[in-house]
């Protein structure tokens, strides 16, 4: 069996305005405590798998793993390679937050063996980096940028988010000409979702949040397909663009309803048996998840089995993220039936809305859909 990892931190400088990730700002606990749990976890875990179980891929994601120790970092590597034999050649990620790192401490993530950085950029303006409620000043963000090609990097994504309160398309297309003079290998670039609990939440409730305009955001959507591909991007997800032969392969997994687990407080966890596949996830705060880890129980609440109707539903709001779509023959190879058998009423809707069309064998969206696309997958839930 073959798998990937996925190691979460769930610590960071500050809590931005839009985030809704398990994260909180500051600990008490000590990195080596936290790893301690981590470490004991995996063990826990794979007492539990097929022999012969292996990983192509480590991803280690926040909160703000840029935080973390690179002798902490390493000996997650060191656990993922013993435990999991993770591959020699092994995408291995870090995220990083920009003024959380030097040249120095990039440095030495290469030498622990870290070979894919992704730097939360989010914005080269100073306005809107403000109004975001981050840490770090364009500056920084450049800064971090070059000292990763200095220590090494090869291979660096960098984040944007775009549909800013205040931000105009005009602005927008200037934030990706900067983008492009970097020349990452890998541009994520996401429109911004307003999710309850946050405080951007009750900003937007009470009036103080001037977001753009729905046709607006559609257009700065449009133009960063546009934008990105005259540079040499490939538009290969919804929000992620990469030259070529620089997709995420660990994030790729997640669309194709591959298997990944999830180490940390709050990580999730995703297996394709029994048959159809089961999630789980960790328990969110980090006291609740190492007292699980204290007494040996591998931690995991929330279990869910999934049915066949869920596993093709899943095949089709997952896959149809990527450019690609939806094989159709490896659907029917799967569940023993034609996409069209099953959902014969949606495709045909949908392909007379002009929001999927048929390619090659396989159920794609359209550049229509892509823009509405949550219209699209709702439709399969």
């Amino acid at each position: 069996m073959q798998t990937t990892l996925y190691v979460h931190f769930p610590f960071c400088v500050r809590k931005c305005l839009y985030c809704d990730f398990n994260s909180r700002a500051g600990s008490e606990i000590p990195q080596a405590a936290y790893i301690d749990a981590l470490v004991r976890e995996m063990e826990l875990r794979r007492d539990t798998l097929p022999e012969g179980t292996s990983a192509s891929t480590l991803y280690l994601g926040g909160g703000t793993p840029s935080l973390l120790e690179p002798a902490l970092v390493e000996r997650i590597i060191n656990a993922a390679s013993r435990i999991f034999s993770l591959e020699p050649a092994a995408e291995i990620t870090i995220e990083a937050n920009p003024g959380t790192v030097n040249r120095e401490r990039l440095a030495d993530y290469r030498s622990a063996g870290v070979n894919r950085l992704s730097l939360g950029i989010q914005s080269f303006s100073e306005d809107m980096l403000a109004r975001l409620g981050r840490v770090h000043t364009v500056h920084d963000g450049l800064s971090s940028f070059a000292a990763a090609r200095t220590a090494g990097f090869a291979n660096i994504g960098i984040d944007l988010i775009h549909s800013l309160p205040g931000q105009t398309l005009e602005m927008w297309r200037a934030e990706l000409d900067r983008a492009v003079d970097l020349r990452p290998e890998h541009i994520s670039a996401y429109g911004l979702t307003i999710e309850a609990g946050t405080p951007f939440h009750a900003m937007e409730r009470s009036g103080e949040l001037a977001l753009p305009e729905e046709e607006t955001a559609a257009e700065m959507f449009e133009n960063t397909s546009e934008q990105l591909g005259e540079a040499g991007f490939e538009h290969y997800e919804i929000s992620n663009f990469s030259l070529p032969g620089f997709r995420s392969r660990h994030n790729q997994v997640y669309w194709q309803r591959g298997d990944y687990l999830g180490f940390g407080a709050g990580a999730h966890s995703f297996l394709s048996f029994p048959p159809f596949g089961s999630r789980w996830k960790n328990p969110d705060t980090p006291e609740s998840y190492m007292q699980s880890i204290a007494y040996d129980v591998v931690p995991g609440e929330e279990l869910s089995i999934l049915t066949e109707q869920e596993a093709m539903s899943e095949s089709l709001f997952l896959g149809l993220r990527m450019m690609e779509g939806v094989d159709g023959n490896s659907f029917r190879l799967e569940f023993g039936r034609p996409l069209e058998e099953v959902y014969p009423e949606e495709i045909r809707a949908l392909l007379s809305e002009g929001l999927l069309e048929w390619q090659k064998g396989h159920l794609r969206l359209t550049c229509r859909g892509f823009i509405l696309a949550n219209q699209v997958f709702i439709r399969f839930v």
